[in-house]
């Protein structure tokens, strides 16, 4: 049976060492500075990704120019994939230090907006953090059954783009309104994606820039993304206490991380070492882990496309 899961010779034991403690966390004198959260450029990062997608819109509405809309189209895949990051870092309480800040900033000016409900991701995203590929993992339909046969990936990533992955999440959430429990959840998504598309619709005068420039390539582009991006992090992986056979682990290049990884994701098997560490420290906490011989070289993909055609095999489709 073809797999993912590195072998043990890609995972040497090497823990405990003086600055890491033998499940892989820093050494508390080091933990501290690794956990600090930076407020201000946290700040700076929320504030400057709605200013990007409010200067792609301008510039894609005012311009009148088909293919600057398109290009336009396109862009606001890496900003769905911004929204969602920043998300994940308020749902782990590392946005902000100011723990009500945090959770207001996290739902209303960022999951919201991005149709997630964040108490119930941070509920299940906890689970999936607890034990990857346990009996409460939640994201296992998009890690289990690799590596597949090409035509079977095709087939998933055809759905993301045409909209079919995407309309079965956003009826979910119409659904929701028909009871008294899921109205408290889905109208506040519902109410801001109704102020988002007024918004859109005051300052550029077209009434259809809500629907290109937002909900379409949620509905869509990202849906590809965030697939890809979910093969990358624990496609084709086991459950184990070592978390190099939970979390893939790939060297970060530009390209993928504007369109698919930003601030910092990419680095995700230090993010499951210590979930604790907010995103701006990861690359340092990566380098302490690889300091110590716990990341090798035969663990780490040159890159996301040589990692997803090791996620496809030759075998049977499913």
């Amino acid at each position: 049976m073809e797999t993912m899961v590195p072998p043990l010779a890609a995972r040497p034991e090497v823990l405990p060492t003086e600055r890491l403690l033998d499940n892989g966390m820093a050494i508390p004198a080091l933990r501290g500075k690794l956990r600090q959260i930076p407020n201000l450029r946290n700040a700076i990062s929320v504030a400057m990704v709605w200013l990007e997608v409010a200067t792609i819109v301008g510039v894609a509405t005012w311009s009148s120019q088909w293919w600057l809309i398109l290009v336009g189209f396109v862009l606001m895949g890496p900003m769905h994939a911004r929204f969602a990051i920043l998300m994940h870092e308020a749902a782990h309480k590392l946005l902000f230090s100011n723990k009500r800040l945090n959770d207001w900033v996290g739902t209303w000016l960022i999951a919201y907006p991005a149709f997630v409900p964040i108490s119930l991701y941070r509920r299940s995203h906890f689970a999936h953090h607890k034990e990857e590929f346990g009996p409460n993992e939640p994201d296992l339909a998009f890690y289990a059954g690799y590596p597949c046969h090409w035509r079977d990936l095709r087939r998933r990533l055809l759905r993301d783009a045409i909209g079919i992955s995407g309309w079965k999440n956003f009826m979910v959430l119409l659904k929701a309104t028909r009871s008294a429990q899921g109205r408290t959840i889905a109208l506040p998504i519902l109410g801001v994606q109704a102020v988002l598309f007024g918004l859109m619709w005051l300052s550029t005068g077209c009434w259809w820039a809500y629907l290109v420039f937002w909900f379409l390539p949620w509905m869509t582009q990202w849906r590809v993304l965030n697939r890809l991006r979910a093969i990358a992090e624990h496609g084709g992986l086991e459950a184990s206490k070592d978390r190099r056979a939970t979390t893939h682990d790939v060297r970060q290049h530009l390209i993928a991380r504007f369109w698919f990884v930003p601030y910092n994701t990419g680095w995700h098997l230090a993010h499951h070492v210590d979930m604790g560490v907010p995103f701006r420290h990861l690359p340092a906490y990566y380098q302490e882990l690889k300091a110590a011989g716990y990341v090798t070289d035969q663990l780490t993909y040159p890159s996301y496309l040589a990692l997803w055609r090791a996620a496809v095999s030759k075998g049977p489709e499913a």
